[in-house]
């Protein structure tokens, strides 16, 4: 992987993180289209800067980090739905990720579901007493966690899964994408860490020290994928928030199902865009 690869990467990374287009998809779409080779490091390296993106959200929501003790309990009930499912199908998850195929079909389906949603779930619909939900209950939380589950198929899009999970329990757009926001800090540091620890095992059982586990090159790309996307995801979270309160989720829809169809047809007429 060069600089240039690692860089335009992670402003596909930073701009999608949060947006419900499947930063995933995207990153696996770029890196056919960039022809960056399946590598362990690779691989790894599309998970681990997502490290990057999610610290703008501590970033541009420090405040909400010191609310109740309740806030912490209320993300760890909504984040560990993901983790039974993550452990238990990871291997299915692995191969998923090398399918360009699946990221089309699913950025397909999910932008139909994403032009209706709208209509679905109005803007500001009150709970009992007339006031907008903006914090969900526990029971709301794992419900929420529970759509999270779906976005393990390359695609789906993590971000859209929770955020419907959200206007599915009533709460607000714009409290459904900061919640969404806030549970990817515990599930994406935990992706990163889960695949370190495993890229580390690999490279122990071929007699690789830790401190050779990297080369100064990657540390390098590491380094610059993080920043990148940390900057790029700064700016892409406080214009999500503005777009969707105002004007709702069709026009991610219609991108997606752009995307996702012309991905299935240039499949379909013979385009050969798996990863190399």
């Amino acid at each position: 992987m060069t600089y240039w690869q690692a860089l335009l990467l992670a402003i596909v990374e930073g701009i999608t993180e949060f947006l419900p287009v499947s930063s995933t998809g995207h990153m696996i779409i770029s890196s056919a289209l960039l022809g960056i080779p399946v590598t362990t490091f690779t691989k790894l390296y599309l998970v681990v800067i997502q490290l990057g993106a999610i610290l703008s959200v501590l970033v541009v929501y420090w405040r909400r980090f010191f609310q109740s003790f309740d806030f912490y309990l209320k993300l760890l009930v909504a984040f560990l739905p993901i983790v039974v499912i993550g452990l238990l199908l990871k291997k299915h998850i692995d191969q998923l990720l090398e399918s360009v195929a699946t990221v089309g079909a699913m950025l397909l389906l999910g932008g139909v579901v994403l032009i209706f949603i709208d209509r679905l779930f109005p803007q500001q619909k009150p709970q009992e007493g007339g006031h907008p939900v903006t914090t969900p209950s526990f029971r709301e939380a794992l419900i929420i966690g529970l759509f999270q589950c779906i976005a393990i198929v390359p695609g789906i899009s993590r971000s859209a899964a929770t955020i419907i999970g959200g206007l599915t329990q009533k709460l607000t757009r714009q409290a459904a994408a900061e919640f969404a926001f806030f549970l990817a800090m515990p599930t994406m540091t935990a992706a990163a860490a889960k695949d370190l620890y495993d890229y580390y095992k690999e490279a122990h059982a071929k007699g690789i020290e830790l401190s050779n586990l990297f080369s100064g090159h990657e540390i390098k790309l590491l380094l610059l994928g993080n920043v990148v996307a940390f900057v790029v995801a700064l700016l892409a979270i406080r214009l999500f928030v503005g777009f969707v309160s105002k004007y709702g989720f069709r026009a991610f829809g219609i991108y997606r199902v752009i995307v996702g169809g012309l991905l299935l047809l240039m499949l379909g007429f013979g385009i050969d865009l798996k990863l190399v």
